[in-house]
């Protein structure tokens, strides 16, 4: 089971975002996405490649489009005007990147996609298209044992370097529309297939079941985005609760049950700040995160307790 005490990195696909920012907000020890979102298995295989490799980007791994300098290997949230200051961007997730490795505890890989594009003009295959024209790339869906290759030489090379770490795989429910409905569902079945085949190969491989939840069991496009695409804030609350339930150790519950209650209190928003009511609440509260601190010393809730204190007349 996840515990609080756990080093994770997360990476993958947008809802690899949505779970990471959550377990991030209730205190866990979480790096997510250091390359930034990234969709396919090859790309996410190779961004685990770099960071096994110490690898420093220069200025030749960019590419400028427009106004902005972009990495083929990265999200366009590195993206910038400025070359030096995207390179910093990007190294410097690379070294935390390279540096949680060697701790990690639990890897967490969302899968989104089977399908990849790559540059026509050198055969690599990209992490983000960066608006660049389609006509640029060749689009290919990988088959099962393409996924089943590249996740095969990742976690041998990971596991080589850190025994003690366990790998946790989700298949993303967003639906990638774009490349059409049946394509969409053939892409997922494949992530299915190759996922589960390394999960039945390696003890220390796991399956949670993000994608059936959303597709299956909710079953209901109430619980997407206007866009009929992303889940929504109750889709992602439900698969949330499932996953704490099923993955975190039952001694740390109580623990997270904790941190969710004053996580709401530091949100609250009173009509009569500076009010007696108010101000004994927010004392009472400072009580319970000291407690918490002396408890369990580790839990990063120091800012918890200075927002609190700034609301102290």
């Amino acid at each position: 089971p996840l515990q609080y005490s756990d080093r994770l990195l997360l990476m993958g696909s947008c809802f690899a975002e949505e779970i990471g920012a959550r377990l991030q907000g209730h205190y866990f020890d979480a790096l997510v996405n250091p390359h930034g979102i990234l969709y396919n298995p090859v790309s996410i295989t190779q961004s685990i490649h770099a960071y096994l490799d110490n690898k420093v980007y220069t200025r030749e791994d960019l590419f400028q489009q427009g106004d902005l300098w972009h990495s083929w290997d990265h999200h366009s949230r590195f993206s910038g005007v400025d070359p030096d200051k995207v390179l910093a961007g990007i190294n410097a997730q690379q070294e935390a990147a390279t540096q949680r490795l060697e701790e990690l505890d639990w890897l967490m890989i969302t899968l989104g996609s089977a399908h990849t594009y790559t540059l026509q003009e050198s055969g690599k295959v990209v992490g983000n298209c960066h608006k660049v024209p389609a006509s640029a790339f060749y689009k290919k869906m990988l088959t099962a044992q393409d996924i089943i290759s590249a996740l095969d030489n990742a976690m041998h090379r990971l596991f080589f370097r850190n025994r003690k770490v366990k790998i946790l795989f989700t298949i993303s429910p967003v639906r990638y529309v774009r490349d059409g409905v049946v394509e969409n569902n053939l892409s997922k079945a494949i992530l299915l297939q190759a996922v589960h085949h390394m999960v039945n190969k390696f003890d220390r491989l796991f399956y949670f079941p993000a994608y059936e939840l959303v597709v299956d069991d909710l079953r209901d496009y109430r619980f997407y985005k206007e866009d009929l695409v992303h889940p929504n804030e109750m889709a992602i609350d439900y698969v949330w609760q499932h996953f704490i339930h099923a993955g975190l150790a039952t001694s740390d519950q109580s623990l997270l049950t904790q941190v969710a209650e004053l996580n709401r209190a530091a949100a609250h928003r009173p009509f009569n700040p500076e009010g007696k009511q108010h101000q004994q609440f927010i004392n009472t509260y400072i009580k319970k995160v000291e407690q918490l601190m002396q408890q369990h010393p580790a839990l990063p809730l120091q800012d918890l307790l200075h927002r609190f204190i700034a609301q102290t007349k």
